[in-house]
């Protein structure tokens, strides 16, 4: 049996990426678990508002094919779709990535506290619940000054996006505020700018690759669709399709568990770089470990 991986220690690039799939696969059952429990209404919710997104999108699609076939008949424009759905989808589609990372984060925090145990699903929520309105308002901080950065040229936006991503874990795992975690994720990438960001890269090519897969399917039809009637035109488009579609690509959200755990190493591997905390602990509990028992203790 493969031993359990070890979250806290020196990696290299290779060790990272191995590690992540690794990590995943040995706790895919209670990851997948969480996942349901902890995100599932927001995962239930982003795939509501993005098929009534969609199926507008759909008919406003259509209705512009039908005005170029009969141009006495209304054609509307092409952003009429534009309205309490697309708000909708922005709610929901943030709040259902901060539970996503917070619950995989709060996972990995408490495996590793536990010894590499499954953590329970009371502590979990413990987790989740401390610290879910602390990252949503440091998300909206952070988008902030993204957004600010990509204005200039997005260079500062490319620099800026693994600094920043490691302000999470800090906060999950340091217990820290964002001032803190702020700053010290400045203090932990430095010097190991490149290994962070290609992991990142890397590992989030792997999930639109597995995202584009999952939804091939129900792009064909559409594409066959179209095809096969070309005198429908945008009308050949189908809403059902385009809701299955928009489902599945929600719940590939699963797929975040990957650049999470990714991150998670990373974090832990500049920490240990920086820092050295996991060789200090096991230097501390050198002749302080007690033997097993079942013995009472002794009486006087």
């Amino acid at each position: 049996m493969q031993p359990k991986v070890e979250l806290a220690k020196i990696r290299d690039f290779g060790e990272i990426i191995s590690d992540t799939f690794l990590f995943v696969r040995q706790n895919i059952k209670p990851l997948l678990k969480y996942f349901f429990i902890f995100c599932g209404i927001f995962v239930a919710g982003n795939i509501v508002s993005v098929s009534m997104f969609q199926s507008k999108r759909v008919n406003v699609m259509n209705n512009i094919g039908s005005g170029f076939i009969n141009t006495n008949e209304y054609r509307p424009s092409p952003f009429s779709f534009l309205g309490v759905e697309l708000l909708l989808l922005i709610i929901f589609g943030v709040l259902s990535m901060i539970a996503l990372t917070l619950t995989f984060l709060s996972y990995i925090a408490l495996y590793k506290e536990k010894g590499n145990q499954v953590p329970t699903t009371e502590e979990m929520w413990g987790y989740i619940k401390y610290y879910f309105l602390r990252v949503f308002g440091s998300s909206i901080l952070l988008f902030i000054l993204l957004f600010f950065s990509f204005l200039f040229c997005g260079i500062p936006f490319f620099y800026l996006s693994p600094i920043f991503a490691l302000i999470f874990p800090i906060m999950v795992m340091e217990n820290a505020s964002f001032g803190y975690a702020f700053n010290r994720s400045f203090f932990l990438i430095k010097d190991n700018w490149w290994v962070t960001f290609g992991s990142l890269v890397v590992i989030w090519i792997i999930v639109q690759v597995c995202a584009m897969v999952v939804s091939i399917p129900t792009s064909l039809i559409n594409v066959i669709s179209v095809i096969t009637a070309p005198q429908k035109g945008a009308r050949a488009f189908s809403a059902p399709l385009a809701i299955i579609g928009a489902a599945l690509q929600q719940l590939c959200q699963v797929f975040v568990v990957l650049p999470v755990t990714t991150l998670a190493l990373c974090y832990f591997n500049l920490t240990e770089s920086k820092d050295g905390t996991s060789l200090m602990d096991k230097i501390n509990k050198l002749g302080t470990n007690t033997p097993n028992t079942d013995l009472p203790a002794e009486e006087y």
